[in-house]
């Protein structure tokens, strides 16, 4: 209803008003002239598919913008006169004014193209010699924003006052656009040397080569992916030899910006292989495979190894392209007896089994409290339309719906994939049903858990029970020794599953009929033993831990 009222509000204003200039009634312009300028302020968040259409069809804001100015034309030279000088000077006011827009937001476009085509972006480095300026306030450089077309409102609301006070505000808003305009000179200017890319590389390239990386975090890929790299970085900052990440895409870079670690934003492919600074480095660490990680295999002397982002039975943890990395880092014997089973080209002796060190804050200790809490952390839908590993679309719904309605004595804490709805319309859609679902109970006990806080590992120490999918969090949830259930999207035999997905082996099975949840709830734990093998079969011994081994490969391969 909303989004119908910001629509007819757009289309219907701009038409009244030139009924209100032509009649002319310049009280009744001035009503439509502020209702209208409310409509372009609220449609944006209402209505934006239509905007876009409007766009398209060459109906865009700034030919809105102009036709309210000439309905404020009309309505002086109805109300004035033609011959008025006070209509002339509004009218020579209002085409300056447009003019200084211009150069306003050709200024904020050059200094944003500036920064924004650096050849390199970092965090944790000293690069005070390239002299980057500060940004000027947000106003003043998001063109996007278009604040500066609302400039007009001063002499398209004055001309409902009378001719001589639409002059003026012509006069004024040109007054603040060309101060607008002025204040980002110095900062344009000042941003001027950062379009040479040699001497941004230069600069660069000397403070990673004081700094000396041995070890390299190599990551590229969609900003809703930045976890993926994000669960390393503490890592990397407590091992024994000097790491740095390397990222691809500069969206990317502002998702880091709270590690102590050396970060880069190297987008060009030949910058990144002409960077020589980085040849200090014996290591290069690969959290995913993408298309992008070939620009910085092609480095020589660089021994490469895919860590990943989580060892599950999805095929992404024995994928073919890992046999390209000299090394396959795994959390467990599972990691290694997968790649063995796919046979996809990856050597045994190739597969080291380096712990999961991310896992050390994981409790073993239940909550604390008289009420049982849920955790369901359904993975998400995957690249291709193979769904069989995602319980969200398909009952998602049903299995909240069952939690909430089984006893008060239960507690649900939802907590979807980070790229839920990446890519399938229809987990969003059973996404939004659930957190509806879970807002619609009227129990503040219950909770929606999306965004980094509180992680995952926090919702971990924080739960009894899991329910959950084929993926990484079934094997992390492990570390915890507390009871979990796994999905069966596919339907598949129960002995069947348990031998395609180990990590499945000391779960329940859910089936799509949810057969087995109500047990699950309120029967007994027999299981305890069952998970305490499979958590060193799928993440390693406890001893050492996590972070020792995984140092240790570092040292390995750094030391040897």
């Amino acid at each position: 209803m909303r989004r119908l009222c910001a629509i007819a509000a757009v289309l219907g204003c701009y038409p009244l008003l030139l009924v209100a200039s032509l009649w002319p009634s310049p009280v009744a312009f001035g009503v439509l002239a502020a209702a209208s300028y409310l409509a372009e302020y609220v449609a944006p968040t209402r209505a934006r598919a239509f905007l876009s259409l409007l766009s398209r069809v060459h109906l865009g804001v700034t030919l809105r913008f102009v036709v309210r100015e000439m309905a404020a034309l009309l309505l002086v030279a109805r109300t004035a006169g033609p011959d008025s000088p006070w209509f002339v000077a509004m009218a020579a006011g209002l085409f300056a004014m447009h003019g200084m827009r211009a150069v306003q937001t050709g200024l904020a476009i050059r200094l944003r193209q500036t920064l924004n085509t650096m050849p390199v972006v970092t965090h944790n480095l000293d690069v005070s010699a390239l002299g980057i300026p500060r940004m000027p306030p947000e106003f003043l450089v998001n063109y996007r924003g278009m604040r500066f077309l609302y400039l007009d409102v001063l002499p398209v609301l004055g001309a409902s006052a009378g001719a001589f006070a639409g002059a003026m505000g012509a006069g004024l808003s040109l007054l603040l656009g060309a101060a607008g305009a002025l204040a980002l000179l110095p900062y344009v200017r000042r941003a001027a040397p950062l379009s040479d890319p040699d001497r941004v590389i230069e600069v660069v390239g000397h403070q990673v080569r004081a700094y000396g990386p041995e070890v390299i975090l190599y990551f590229s890929g969609a900003t809703q992916a930045a976890y993926q790299a994000r669960m390393w970085l503490p890592i990397l900052e407590r091992i024994g030899r000097r790491a740095v990440v390397v990222l691809r895409e500069r969206a990317m870079a502002r998702h880091m910006e709270d590690t102590t670690l050396p970060v880069l934003c190297i987008p060009s492919s030949a910058d990144l292989m002409g960077f020589h600074a980085l040849s200090s480095a014996s290591l290069c660490l690969y959290v995913a495979n993408v298309g992008k990680n070939i620009h910085m295999l092609r480095i020589p002397n660089l021994r490469s190894a895919f860590i990943g982002h989580g060892d599950s039975d999805k095929e992404a943890s024995f994928n073919p392209f890992s046999k390209v990395y000299d090394e396959v880092w795994v959390a467990g014997p599972a990691g290694r007896d997968r790649y063995l089973r796919a046979g996809v080209g990856v050597r045994d002796e190739n597969v080291y089994e380096v712990g999961r060190p991310q896992l050390q804050g994981i409790s073993t200790e239940p909550p604390r409290r008289k009420v049982k809490t849920v955790l369901y952390a359904p993975t998400w839908e995957g690249w291709t339309d193979d769904l069989y590993h995602m319980s969200l679309t398909t009952m998602g719904p049903r299995i909240v719906r069952a939690l909430l309605d089984h006893s008060p004595r239960i507690r649900v804490i939802y907590k979807p994939h980070p790229l839920t709805g990446h890519r399938d319309r229809a987990a969003a859609r059973a996404h939004r049903e659930i957190a509806q679902m879970i807002r619609d109970s009227g129990d503040s006990r219950h909770k929606v858990v999306r965004g980094l806080e509180p992680h995952l590992y926090d919702c971990f120490n924080d739960a009894d029970l899991l329910i959950s999918d084929i993926s990484s969090v079934v094997a992390d949830f492990l570390a915890s020794g507390k009871p979990y259930a796994v999905t069966n999207v596919a339907g598949l035999p129960e002995k069947v599953f348990h031998e395609r997905y180990p990590s499945t082996e000391a779960g329940v099975l859910l089936g799509e009929d949810l057969a087995g949840l109500a047990e699950f709830l309120d029967g007994e734990d027999t299981m305890a033993c069952a998970r305490a093998k499979l958590r060193t079969y799928l993440l390693g011994p406890e001893f050492p831990d996590g972070l020792a081994r995984f140092d240790a490969a570092v040292e390995r391969v750094c030391g040897g």
